[in-house]
């Protein structure tokens, strides 16, 4: 295979470079505003979420929610949305450090996973309310359309805390069903989605 090199009077006349197809499709915004839940639905206002990619990517910007102390959750429907309640089991690492330099740690929260249960999902620590506190991250599912494998997911979000701690988190787990995937529900577990962005993307194969 031959070795394609640009120069800088060369760089300014190029239209494409092989081998770099698109290969993350921008699907379908939501913005909140005082939102109860933002509800990513397969085939309602243009979203997309069955076997057209094998892996979506929910990202998340600048969530912020209406109630201090809340956690940002999400859960999974099989039915079009009419039930958020698909099985599953994950994990839920965190570390934190404080604004004063004074508290860090870094484990496994085990009163913050799940197993084999129906309840939303935690994405992260709980969020403050105050002005410049927020969530952020992203959220990966894998062939979530499958009728023969499970459907695992991984997240990554950083929360300005209510306390004044930037807590990262990381957890991973998968939807015990083989039954397609098709609808994606966020919420804070009380109070309402006072603001932010969650944008969908799909992941062609390679």
């Amino acid at each position: 295979m031959s070795i394609v090199s640009y120069n800088n009077r060369s760089i300014k006349d190029i239209t494409a470079i092989p081998g770099a197809a698109k290969s993350l499709t921008h699907i379908k915004t939501l913005t909140a505003s005082s939102s109860s839940t933002l509800s990513f639905v397969n085939g309602s206002s243009d979203v997309v979420l069955d076997s057209t990619y094998p892996i979506y990517i929910f990202k998340f910007i600048n969530i912020h929610p209406a109630s201090d102390a809340v956690f940002f959750t999400f859960n999974a429907s099989a039915d079009s949305g009419s039930n958020y309640n698909v099985i599953k089991t994950n994990t839920y690492i965190s570390s934190y450090h404080d604004e004063a330099d004074a508290n860090t740690a870094l484990g496994y929260q085990t009163g913050r996973d799940l197993a084999q249960s129906t309840a939303y999902s935690n994405l992260g620590d709980s969020v403050g309310a105050d002005n410049d506190q927020q969530i952020s991250g992203y959220l990966h599912l894998f062939n979530p359309s499958s009728d023969t494998f499970v459907k695992h997911f991984l997240s990554n979000t950083n929360t300005a805390e209510g306390g004044n701690f930037s807590v990262n988190v990381y957890t991973a787990g998968y939807f015990n069903t083989t039954s397609a995937i098709n609808s994606i529900d966020f919420k804070f577990a009380s109070g309402n989605i006072d603001a932010g962005t969650i944008k969908l993307y799909g992941l062609k194969d390679s």
